[in-house]
């Protein structure tokens, strides 16, 4: 290859490093335990060593940059960490700072949900268009927007943040502070809590009888329930589908924007709750009503003036991919 990206996808468990070459081929991938309890320099000095091994491998070709996607709040004109759930101990933290010492070269750090969405719209669900929005349905929910194939960061980089969107507004308290966020009924940690209150409630004996069996009772195990018919499994993911076609209307109605992207590893479960999400933005959305595609969740490059709304295609490489498109953009590649 002539030459490449690197691309950072740093998490709360796993740290994945990857060069990618301008077409988005995956030509290397190093995926390392990310070792949060040793603190935060042992973290950033396993990424750095990472990123050095692997531009070792290809001395022959340019390298364009370095993508770093990192999960919580980045102060883009700074580069700071302002605050990480998945990262704790890190607020405040001079990340891009830091790195760009170690590794003596110039880095771009950016959302995780930001570069999830950026890959997506490179090479996924949303790459034969400029403009769209993807939600993240994971421990949490996360956001991004991409206009004119750029990340849109707002004033500060704080814009994109749809899993703090209220769909519920006396509902369930919020880590960030309000109440009924999005991200309180359509994460996978949602999912359990509501298994967990049905299961307390006393209506919910499959759930009771999984979440005995299994001490890690998941949602994957909620949704393994749901598609077989339980009917507290099912209601769950009805919830799920509400909440998410509630969130979608403000996004729908105030973005207008051609296609809306539904990735995290909870929206494996898609087919359980879709069905309520597009029966909630129908009855909600002007636009969408007006809009929507003759099958819900399709849509082809010739739909011109259709809104899509759809499962990622990346999965996890997501970020992965969005992280490496980083540098090329800057490079105008």
């Amino acid at each position: 290859m002539s030459s490449y990206a690197i691309g950072v996808d740093l998490g709360g468990t796993n740290l994945r490093i990857a060069a990618v070459d301008q077409s988005g081929a995956l030509r290397e991938r190093v995926t390392l335990g990310t070792q949060v309890k040793l603190g935060r320099d042992r973290v950033i000095g396993d990424m750095c060593d990472g990123i050095r091994r692997v531009i070792s491998k290809y001395q022959d070709a340019h390298l364009l940059g370095i993508g770093v996607g990192i999960p919580g709040i980045i102060d883009m004109s700074t580069g700071m960490l302002r605050e990480s759930p998945n990262l704790p101990g890190w607020a405040d933290y001079p990340v891009h700072a830091e790195i760009e010492r170690q590794l003596g070269t110039r880095v771009i750090l950016e959302n995780d949900a930001n570069s999830a969405a950026l890959g997506e719209n490179w090479l996924g669900a949303a790459r034969e268009f400029d403009d769209m929005a993807m939600l993240t349905l994971g421990t949490g929910v996360g956001g991004g927007l991409v206009l004119g194939g750029r990340i849109w960061h707002g004033m500060n980089g704080m814009a994109g943040e749809f899993g703090h969107t209220v769909v519920d507004p006396e509902g369930v308290p919020c880590g960030c502070g309000s109440r009924g966020c999005v991200e309180q009924y359509a994460s996978a940690t949602a999912i359990v809590r509501m298994a967990s209150e049905a299961i307390a409630g006393g209506s919910a004996p499959s759930l009771r009888r999984a979440a005995n069996d299994d001490p890690e009772f998941s949602a994957k195990a909620v949704y393994e329930l749901a598609i077989q018919g339980d009917a507290a499994a099912v209601e769950i993911f009805r919830r799920v589908g509400r909440a998410l076609g509630i969130a979608l209307t403000s996004l729908v109605n105030g973005l207008n924007l051609p296609i809306y992207v539904i990735g995290g590893g909870a929206s494996s479960a898609w087919d359980a709750f879709a069905p309520a999400m597009f029966e909630e933005l129908r009855q909600r959305s002007m636009v969408y009503a007006a809009t929507a595609p003759r099958h819900a969740g399709d849509q082809s490059a010739s739909d011109s003036g259709k809104t899509a709304i759809t499962r990622a295609l990346l999965g996890s490489d997501a970020g992965l991919f969005g992280a490496a498109r980083l540098p090329m953009i800057a490079a105008g590649v």
